[in-house]
């Protein structure tokens, strides 16, 4: 199968998509809700002294059972995903992320630097994506690229321009996030390869291949992102405004009726994905509840966010500290380990549920220690991600000029 279009039609195809978006006025920084000081009572010191504690910890803690970051040459570092050893595009973006929040200006740039040398494509097929794992020394074990990496580049480049300014070449954040995000829906035809975001439904493709092309990731879609890009992006900037709508809608198909639960992989049409039994709720989804969560706490968009984050944490609750990290969606625990990430991103649904569901998994998330150990790199990036969403210390960034 071939994609049904090509470079040059595209304008054609999203219409009116890529007329400039005439945002609103809105306030810049913007964060979530600190709950951690709203509902745990914690003060401010200790918020930010928890915060400086996971950066020790997994940016410059003992490499062998905390670290996740690490330097190479003189301005190159990569997150080292430590239990399959490589490199994700998937960790580096989210490690790119925590920086840029942390105001962590050198690590970016070094986490970005080494991104942009090893992962990126620069001609073929493939040009403006990123090859989805490494090996540490740079060698790629995968040209193809998995969909939420490029999301998340963007998404930090974006508020590196805004936070830092733009530099030089790679460092001009603002151009190389409007670089990413014009290759998104933009692919010429090609045997194997399509835009890697489907420009007539507006959604995320799981992987830009023709293979795939029907196929989605429940936990690739971040309308709160997209709100920004609509913002952010003079080109595509209705189109990211549909993309919003459209992935709030898509939760609300994909979801389970009773437990709330989405799949790893679900079809445009929202049906699960039946492939190595990612049509359950597994490691990927564990994520969809921060994306519903954040969206509704940065733009208030659609109340079904608060119904979902109900829904969802009503049905996990019932398994206490006992909580399964896998299950069908029907509510079936598929697994008896309980994760660290799963607890984390169940905290973040706080930003949307009512207090007395939430409260229990915000508790939890804020007396756990950094993970540690073999499986620390996945289950800390999410730990340490919602430790920034919870405090309130995620925050969203745009350049000066879109400020007025």
């Amino acid at each position: 199968m071939k994609p049904a279009f090509l470079l040059l039609p595209l304008v054609s195809l999203l219409g009116a998509c890529t007329a400039p978006y005439d945002s609103p006025v809105v306030d810049v920084p913007r964060s979530a809700p600190n709950l951690a000081t709203e509902w745990l009572g914690l003060s401010n010191d200790k918020v930010e002294a928890r915060l400086e504690t996971a950066w020790e910890h997994f940016f410059e803690g003992d490499p062998e059972s905390q670290r996740l970051y690490y330097e190479v040459l003189d301005d190159m570092a990569y997150i080292w995903d430590v239990a399959s050893d490589d490199v994700r595009s998937e960790g580096m973006s989210y490690g790119m992320m925590i920086a840029v929040q942390m105001d962590r200006k050198e690590a970016f740039d070094r986490l970005w630097k080494w991104t942009v040398t090893h992962m990126r494509h620069d001609s073929g097929p493939l040009e403006g994506y990123f090859a989805w794992h490494c090996s540490t020394d740079g060698t790629r074990l995968s040209e193809g690229p998995a969909s939420d990496g490029e999301e998340w580049f963007a998404t930090a480049l974006m508020f590196a321009s805004a936070r830092w300014g733009d530099g030089e070449g790679i460092f001009n954040y603002k151009a190389e996030a409007l670089r990413i995000l014009h290759a998104l829906p933009v692919r010429e035809e090609h045997e194997l390869y399509i835009s890697m975001f489907d420009p007539e439904r507006a959604m995320i493709r799981f992987v830009p291949n023709v293979d795939w092309i029907e196929v989605s990731d429940p936990s690739y879609h971040l309308p709160a992102f997209y709100e920004l890009w609509a913002r952010f992006d003079p080109v595509y900037g209705r189109l990211w405004d549909r993309a919003a709508k459209a992935s709030r809608d898509y939760f609300m198909t994909v979801a389970h009726p009773e437990t709330g639960l989405m799949p790893d992989y679900a079809t445009f049409d929202g049906e699960p994905y039946a492939v190595r039994g990612h049509e359950d709720f597994r490691f990927d989804a564990w994520r969809v509840m921060s994306n519903v969560a954040l969206d509704w706490a940065w733009w208030r968009a659609d109340p079904r966010a608060v119904e979902q984050s109900n829904r969802i944490l009503r049905f996990l609750s019932k398994f206490g500290e006992d909580l399964p990290n896998q299950f069908a969606l029907d509510g079936e625990p598929l697994d008896e380990t309980t994760s660290p990430g799963l607890v984390a991103m169940a905290a973040t649904a706080g930003l949307a549920a009512d207090r007395e569901l939430a409260q229990p998994f915000l508790e939890w998330l804020w007396d756990m220690p950094p993970p540690a150990g073999h499986y620390r790199y996945y289950d800390g990036l999410l730990y340490y991600l919602a430790l920034l969403q919870t405090s309130g210390r995620f925050q969203w960034y745009l350049p000066v000029e879109l400020q007025d």
